[in-house]
């Protein structure tokens, strides 16, 4: 396998991972099976860091930066690699996130709310981005459509909380 095929496949099996984790944890009872996807699902995209910066960017912040810059503005018109940066804090957070569940799962599965939302949300935000805004063929649209089931399945799932709430007076 090619350099630029490992950091292709390393990225979808995280993608796979990450969607999985989250319909395992989202369900509540297999914990323990959700923090092993979450968990692999990490390591595949660090992989898929390494694989990147040592097979694509040859290990330059700046190729990095202007690969960045030369995506955004091919599909946004906009010549701007700061979004490199956010890349920066997902592969800081991501990790963090998943160790906090494995050093201390009683805190981690105890946090704020919004804490908990917030992570998730910048997460689902910068995999949308990678695996749909940037991605391309067949990859953008198995994607569209695992995004789509999730936030339907999650949103029927709120449903159903908030009556379980509103009737039980929780």
């Amino acid at each position: 396998m090619s350099g630029e095929g490992f950091t292709i496949w390393t990225v979808r099996l995280a993608t796979f991972l990450y969607a999985g984790a989250l319909v395992v944890w989202m369900t509540g009872n297999r914990r323990p099976w959700a923090r092993l996807a979450w968990t692999g699902a990490c390591l595949f995209y660090l992989a898929h860091v390494w694989g990147a910066f040592e097979f694509i960017h040859d290990w330059s912040h700046a190729a990095a930066y202007s690969e960045t810059a030369r995506q955004t503005e091919e599909l946004f018109g906009l010549n701007w690699g700061g979004g490199i940066y956010l890349n920066y804090a997902f592969t800081i957070l991501w990790p963090a996130d998943a160790i906090w569940w494995w050093v201390d799962s009683q805190s981690y599965e105890q946090r704020p709310r919004w804490v908990a939302v917030g992570v998730h949300s910048f997460l689902a935000f910068m995999f949308f981005n990678g695996a749909v805004v940037f991605a391309l063929g067949p990859m953008r649209w198995a994607s569209i459509a695992a995004t789509g089931l999730l936030l339907l399945w999650w949103w029927k799932t709120e449903r159903v909380r908030e009556r379980a709430r509103r009737t039980h007076g929780i």
